[in-house]
């Protein structure tokens, strides 16, 4: 009987709303420390493969400028801030256990820009392209308000 008290107690605490919630954010935690480690490790092999990519470019064709190889490098470069963009949001939650609406914002606003600056009018329309900017004027009006709110709560406090 006993045990079966002692397992009813355990359960009792571990049933509890607070105890919980405490368990998941431990749990959440423990994620982005794992999403993050991912993600620098993402970040230093793309960046290896961003600087020999160059390196090659700029040895082997002189002509760089005049050719597709340039667009490739611009997206590459995109890909890393987008990709460094992310490590801060991570960043952001394991500091404040909040995820921060402002930068995910602007991860998406780079994403959607580096689609614009790579787009290419011979495989997509012209309907395409209304649709990125329509996304792009979505969320800088969503960043507009966002950072209105926290300047006028900022100047409130």
């Amino acid at each position: 009987m006993g045990r079966f008290k002692k397992r009813f107690q355990l359960f009792r605490l571990w049933s509890d709303d607070e105890k919980f919630i405490e368990l998941l954010e431990h749990i959440e935690v423990i994620i982005s420390k794992i999403l993050s480690l991912a993600m620098v490790a993402l970040i230093i092999s793309a960046t290896g493969h961003l600087l020999v990519f160059l390196f090659k470019e700029l040895l082997f064709d002189p002509n760089l400028i005049f050719k597709n190889t340039l667009f490739e490098i611009f997206g590459l470069f995109l890909n890393l801030l987008i990709a460094l963009e992310l490590l801060e949001n991570i960043s952001a939650y394991l500091r404040k256990h909040v995820i921060q609406i402002e930068l995910v914002i602007v991860t998406s606003l780079i994403a959607v820009a580096r689609k614009i600056i790579l787009f290419n009018l011979d495989k997509n329309s012209g309907v395409d392209l209304m649709g990125l900017a329509l996304a792009l004027f979505a969320l800088a009006i969503s960043y507009w308000i966002i950072r209105r709110t926290n300047a006028d709560r900022d100047d409130y406090h």
